[in-house]
């Protein structure tokens, strides 16, 4: 059983909401979050960001950053930027990203349930950037940014779910807006107690929810959990959406350097292990079309497609047989010697959203030796190697659209 709880949200108000909605504070650099918000103050940047507020060259210590941001929080809802809600509700979201559609429950999901294993993790945290969402959190008093979950689409519930959420989109929404990007965002209330019962029961039958994004503020809130006296701090705000209509993107690799290898003879190294074949001799923002076990290889300003041979991959390991694996034991760490992509700073990764075209113009422009491209780890992947209790290797999965911020803030004793 899993819980999806209603609860109080700050929300702009209809016409501001493509104002202050806003990407996540970690999918975008400094200094792409600063020319947001410099023509933006509306920006929730402002809050989940807040040292996007100072100049490039002003510095504060955290402490005084995360006061920055609870100040900003305040000034937006004395601004009426962000209202409460009157009483405890859920939201249905649905984002539409060319064909691809997804529609998920907003609610609050439980602490104790995340403590439990019933919201299952794939990923790896960084001690520093848990401390920093932690405190961010606790200064804020408030959960800024949800969380992005899963479930299984036949799990038991889940076509109940999906019932009652036809019902909620039956009906005109409360909030819509399409982003530069062409991502259309779409919110509706569900404000019947009917409707609020009917998704609640749902997930009361869902044996276990997954983390698709949002690790750091999910152990992140488990802390604040811990640590806050404080009945909303038990629970903390999440959409969740069945696996089957997520759009996952391959997270793809760049490379310094070669190593002692030319590129001739790092082909000559991979031969063994993979089938080898050329395309296009001139450069071209065009990867050849993946399947698993596929990986393309751009440098020297051609692609080569590479080909797992027969025998190589162990199908019976739901780690060993992710592509990202393969392509991290089978090519960077014994022909490259990356052997810890997390740490080493010869290796960078590229989400799919940005393309290959990105990827060939970061080794076009000298700064990278060679770009390798993934077939995308599927939903079902991430949830077997989550099953397990083992993490995904790092990078593994890009899931798009994000959510977006500022849409809905979950105080806690704000």
């Amino acid at each position: 059983m899993t819980t999806i709880r209603p609860f109080r949200a700050l929300r702009p108000p209809r016409d501001l909401a493509s104002r202050v909605a806003a990407p996540p504070y970690d999918v975008v650099s400094a200094d792409e979050a600063r020319a947001l918000v410099a023509t933006n103050p509306e920006s929730f940047l402002h809050i989940s960001l807040p040292e996007t507020n100072l100049d490039p060259g002003v510095t504060l210590d955290p402490e005084d950053v995360h006061r920055l941001g609870r100040a900003t929080l305040e000034d937006f809802v004395h601004r009426g930027l962000l209202v409460q809600e009157g009483s405890p509700g859920l939201m249905v979201y649905r984002q539409r990203m060319g064909d691809s559609v997804q529609t998920g429950v907003v609610g609050c999901a439980s602490v104790e349930e995340y403590r439990q294993g019933l919201i299952a993790t794939h990923e790896h945290t960084r001690p520093d950037k848990e401390n920093d969402r932690t405190r961010h959190i606790e200064v804020l008093e408030a959960h800024d940014e949800p969380i992005f979950l899963m479930y299984r689409p036949d799990a038991p519930g889940a076509a109940a779910i999906a019932d009652a959420v036809g019902q909620v989109t039956s009906s005109a929404p409360d909030v819509e807006f399409t982003t530069d990007a062409g991502v259309t965002h779409t919110l509706w209330t569900v404000e019947d107690g009917r409707g609020i019962q009917a998704l609640v029961e749902g997930f009361e039958q869902v044996p276990m929810l997954y983390i698709a994004d949002g690790h750091h503020r999910s152990a992140a809130a488990a802390r604040v959990g811990d640590d806050v006296a404080h009945e909303e701090a038990a629970f903390f705000p999440v959409v969740a959406f069945p696996a089957d209509r997520l759009t996952v993107m391959a997270y793809n690799r760049v490379v310094r350097d070669l190593g002692e290898y030319s590129l001739a003879s790092l082909l000559e190294a991979l031969a063994p292990d993979f089938d080898i074949q050329r395309f296009d001799a001139q450069p071209t923002a065009d990867a050849p079309t993946l399947r698993h076990h596929q990986f393309g290889l751009y440098s020297g300003g051609s692609w080569h497609l590479l080909t797992a041979r027969d025998g190589l991959v162990d199908e019976s390991d739901p780690i060993a047989r992710l592509d990202v694996s393969i392509l991290q034991t089978q090519v960077l760490a014994p022909l490259l010697g990356i052997e810890d992509p997390r740490t080493d700073q010869r290796i960078a990764f590229v989400g799919g959203i940005r393309g290959t075209a990105e990827l060939v113009r970061l080794v076009d422009s000298g700064d990278f030796a060679a770009a390798f491209v993934l077939h995308p780890t599927s939903t079902g992947e991430v949830m077997d190697v989550a099953d397990l209790g083992e993490d995904m290797p790092p990078k593994s999965t890009w899931f798009e659209p994000k959510l977006r911020s500022g849409l809905f803030v979950h105080p806690i004793d704000l």
